[in-house]
């Protein structure tokens, strides 16, 4: 319970701290980038918007732009208002056109817009930081007050439905949402031009009235563009309409824009729907009434409710990894992140925008954190492991060992088949009467040696040493292939080692001392027994006990097998039956015991 508290504790706290990053908008411009190119889709129109550039060719016949009179716009209109058969359903004029100018001009102006009242006229708002005053008679200062408002002068304004053109830029500089309306300062409130026009075709076909979209407090809405920079654009000029060369049914019942269409005017933008190209005022207005046409609208889901949906899946993606192999990790951070886009893309279709790289980028690191933890927590374990078995058994089992895991180890103990070895120093304690402790300690320490040069290189755990005797065993940590045969093996040796051993001991004291050995095998609870603060790697069981009390028994260069042992190795073994002559205490009666004499 504990550990699962602390899993827990850390996920919810990894969680917190990349979700709150993620709030300050530190993924911001790389989200709103890949999200970009992610939803943003050009596909076909429905060929009912038209635009009209004040382009090259037109600055080119009619001299710059600067020096224009408004007849010339006049003229666009008069050429498009030919006739009532003819006469589109709202025309958008994306040029400002606020003062006063020669009185015939701007009378010519406004009599050619409000012949049929389908004209919709450029207004545009500089917004700012100002004092305002709340309901509650408190001020407080907004950074999105109104500081001025431009409108077409008073006789082209009474004649002709306006619209505002501001195009408002994201942080990033990017052009993605569409101010759909705003309220001015003396009560009113101005659409977009884009609103006013779509409105106004809508009406013209007999069709019922937009159905506006959800937009956030400030009246913006997410722009699904349809068209790339120049797909709106069919080569029309001003200079065209002047000159006659398009008819004027062509554009009976559209929409049409007249704008700015050159680099020179300075009405262009980058958008969401291409980072590399920028897009005409024009264009950019066209994209907003197709999509208010066509009703294609897309609601943000709010940020509060994407942090909290962010912080869960964070959390629990971060509990998974915890201690988690790499294999299914991968396998988790790989579905979290193309299942995650997948579902962006197809609330997407169904009218939703999510941030697309809040989940990868953070489920990614927790992934590479995860990971990195996961390597130094397996460090330290192959240190434990290693400074633990090494004193213990064979250098090719530890390697196994860390090769498997700590899993492998199985800690608390499991049952399992094993061989066991004890071996007893014969005449050890007479012969240590006679001598000085420190002869004692190196003889002992010789045998001891020889007893685990024995055992480990049969492949054997070395459990312990007690005084002049040692316990081994061989089947775990890790299952191995004829462990009996192990186990036997280095009995024997020990038996042959200690021989060379006791020839030097008899010239040099004039006594000699030997192995008395015996050998189990059986079921045995093998594992780290012992409290939380002493434990040791060790087998219980009554298989163990049988080979002590075999080796208890068994004289000085014997060594004792059970007949578990020697069936095992039946045909690669030579041994002699001592029938049930010997009682080993705690067996009933008929346990058979055999002397190891040869392996075959």
């Amino acid at each position: 319970m504990k550990e699962k508290t602390k899993r827990l504790a850390a996920a919810l706290l990894i969680a917190g701290l990349l979700t709150f990053l993620a709030a300050l908008g530190v993924l911001d411009t790389a989200d709103n980038a890949v999200s970009d190119a992610l939803y943003q889709r050009r596909s076909a129109t429905d060929g009912e918007i038209v635009l009209i550039g004040i382009d090259d060719r037109a600055i080119e016949a009619l001299g710059p732009y600067g020096q224009w009179t408004r007849e010339i716009i006049a003229q666009v209109l008069d050429a498009l208002n030919e006739s009532e058969e003819c006469r589109p359903a709202a025309i958008g004029i994306d040029v400002l056109y606020t003062g006063e100018s020669d009185p015939s001009l701007d009378e010519w102006l406004a009599e050619s817009a409000g012949r049929y009242g389908n004209v919709v006229t450029a207004c545009a708002a500089e917004f700012g930081t100002a004092a305002r005053q709340s309901v509650d008679g408190e001020y407080y200062l907004s950074d999105f007050s109104i500081l001025n408002f431009e409108e077409p002068y008073p006789a082209l304004r009474a004649v002709t439905t306006q619209g505002h053109i501001n195009a408002m830029l994201d942080k990033d500089g990017i052009l993605r949402h569409h101010m759909l309306k705003l309220d001015l300062d003396d009560g009113r409130q101005m659409p977009s031009m884009a609103l006013a026009l779509a409105q106004m075709y809508r009406e013209y076909h007999g069709l019922p009235p937009i159905e506006t979209p959800s937009t956030d407090s400030r009246y913006f809405w997410y722009v699904p563009f349809c068209g790339q920079p120049g797909d709106f654009d069919e080569s029309i000029s001003v200079i065209d309409l002047i000159n006659g060369d398009v008819p004027a049914d062509y554009f009976a019942g559209k929409v049409v824009f007249i704008g700015p269409y050159t680099v020179g005017l300075q009405d262009n933008y980058v958008t969401a729907i291409n980072h590399a190209q920028q897009m005409y005022g024009m264009e950019y207005q066209a994209n907003a009434v197709q999509a208010l046409l066509w009703g294609n609208y897309k609601r943000e889901i709010s940020r509060a409710a994407q942090i909290a949906v962010l912080f869960v899946l964070l959390a629990g993606a971060a509990a998974f990894f915890w201690q988690r192999r790499v294999r299914m990790a991968v396998l988790l951070w790989a579905v979290s992140c193309v299942g995650w886009v997948l579902m962006c893309l197809g609330l997407y279709e169904s009218g939703l925008v999510l941030h697309v790289l809040w989940v990868p980028v953070g489920v990614t690191v927790l992934f590479a954190g995860s990971l990195a933890i996961n390597y130094v927590q397996a460090a330290a374990e192959r240190r434990q492991v290693t400074s633990t078995f090494k004193r213990y058994v064979a250098p090719e089992i530890v390697n196994e060992i860390l090769h498997e895991g700590a899993d492998a180890l199985q800690l608390g103990g499991r049952l399992t088949n094993i061989a066991v070895l004890f071996v007893d120093v014969r005449g050890f304690t007479t012969m240590s009467e006679m001598l000085d402790p420190p002869q004692v300690v190196a003889i002992l320490n010789r045998y001891l040696t020889l007893i685990a040069d024995c055992i480990l290189r049969s492949g054997g755990t070395l459990d312990k040493f007690v005084g002049d005797a040692a316990m081994a065993f061989w089947g775990a940590p890790l299952p191995q292939e004829d462990y009996i045969m192990r186990a036997c093996r280095a009995a024997m040796d020990m038996v042959e080692g200690s021989k060379a051993l006791s020839e030097e001991l008899m010239a040099q004291f004039g006594r000699t001392v030997s192995f008395g050995i015996g050998v189990h095998v059986g079921e045995a609870v093998v594992g780290n027994i012992g409290s939380p603060q002493r434990m040791d790697y060790t087998a219980i069981g009554d298989t163990v006990n049988t080979s002590a009390r075999l080796e208890a028994n068994a004289p000085g260069g014997t060594i004792y097998i059970s007949r578990a042992v020697a069936d095992a190795l039946a045909g690669r073994i030579r041994t002699t039956s001592l029938g049930d002559s010997i009682k080993l205490k705690g067996k009933k009666e008929g346990f058979e015991i055999l002397t190891l004499d040869e392996i075959l």
